[in-house]
């Protein structure tokens, strides 16, 4: 027990697994943790009777009041460039989030230098997937040429965000503009906007869906006869089972609800794997149809 990590997280040796490397045909991916976000059980689904989200999160073993959120990105190499899908929660010094915000310091233990990122997809502009990047002194390691992709309906919809139809924990609208107002600021030169759908290397393709926030997107990756899809927030946990409940940080429930039965439809037909931002690490799975419902089928590991 010599080389655990330290108490203060600064440590690089760590006792639970934050990194898994799998090969999409020639595209290389590594699923990386960026830690755990602790988020109030309601927030999973605020459109059902408070007895049936207890009964679902009693029959998976979950906490009844309050979870602990995965949170997954993922570093892709192809056609050679090195792609950084979603950037993690950063630490926004107004919100209690010890667990999470682990991105640069893992990116450092599986070896990848931040200067050799010459690309960043986000899925969308929530903190969780933005704030790894406004941690301080991160944007001075990166390179000058660094494109980041993202959807210019979400551009759009961070300019006056509407959160009427949310339902979050007190302090995260709040905390949510300011790290999205903060990140135009300072990436402002380096944002390469895209309508519906861009080829960001050679099979790695960013497809707006909507549905969570209006500029939404997903990535798909295709190599030989190898395919993934990283979903972002499309789907969580509960989204299996119980497709039709809404999420608190969705914009648009039930548009959300709509493409996340569309992408789970087409990945059980199509039976590649997803990945997805707050399934538990390293979610690769895959997803089968059980009745009106899915199923979510962990991927062996492969060593």
């Amino acid at each position: 027990m010599d080389n655990t990590s330290n108490a203060d997280g600064s440590g690089l040796d760590e006792l639970v697994p934050s990194r898994y490397a799998l090969r999409v045909g020639e595209i290389d991916v590594l699923v990386v943790s960026d830690g755990v976000l602790p988020i109030p059980a309601p927030v999973m689904a605020h459109n059902v009777d408070p007895a049936a989200r207890a009964a679902w999160l009693e029959n998976m073993f979950l906490p009844p009041e309050m979870l602990e959120w995965p949170l997954n990105v993922i570093v892709v190499r192809s056609g050679g460039r090195t792609i950084l899908i979603d950037a993690g929660l950063g630490m926004d010094p107004d919100l209690n989030l010890p667990k999470a915000g682990r991105l640069v310091q893992r990116l450092q233990a599986a070896g990848i230098d931040l200067t050799s990122i010459t690309d960043v997809v986000l899925t969308h502009m929530h903190m969780d997937h933005i704030g790894g990047l406004l941690v301080d002194g991160v944007k001075d390691q990166l390179r000058p040429d660094l494109r980041i992709h993202v959807a210019a309906a979400e551009l759009k919809f961070w300019e006056a965000p509407d959160f009427s139809r949310a339902s979050m924990p007190e302090g995260f609208p709040d905390a949510l503009r300011r790290a999205a107002k903060r990140f135009v600021s300072e990436y402002h030169s380096q944002l390469r906007p895209f309508e519906e759908e861009h080829e960001v290397a050679p099979g790695v393709v960013v497809r707006r869906t909507g549905g969570h926030t209006p500029g939404h997107s997903v990535v798909r990756l295709a190599s030989g006869g190898d395919r993934l899809t990283f979903a972002g927030d499309a789907v969580f946990q509960v989204g299996f089972d119980r497709p039709d409940w809404h999420n608190g940080f969705e914009h648009d429930p039930e548009e959300a609800a709509r493409v996340r039965v569309s992408l789970l439809r087409e990945l059980a037909a199509t039976r590649e794997p997803l990945v997805a931002t707050h399934l538990s690490f390293p979610s690769v799975c895959y997803v089968s149809v059980a009745g009106d419902a899915f199923r979510c089928v962990p991927a062996v590991w492969d060593y």
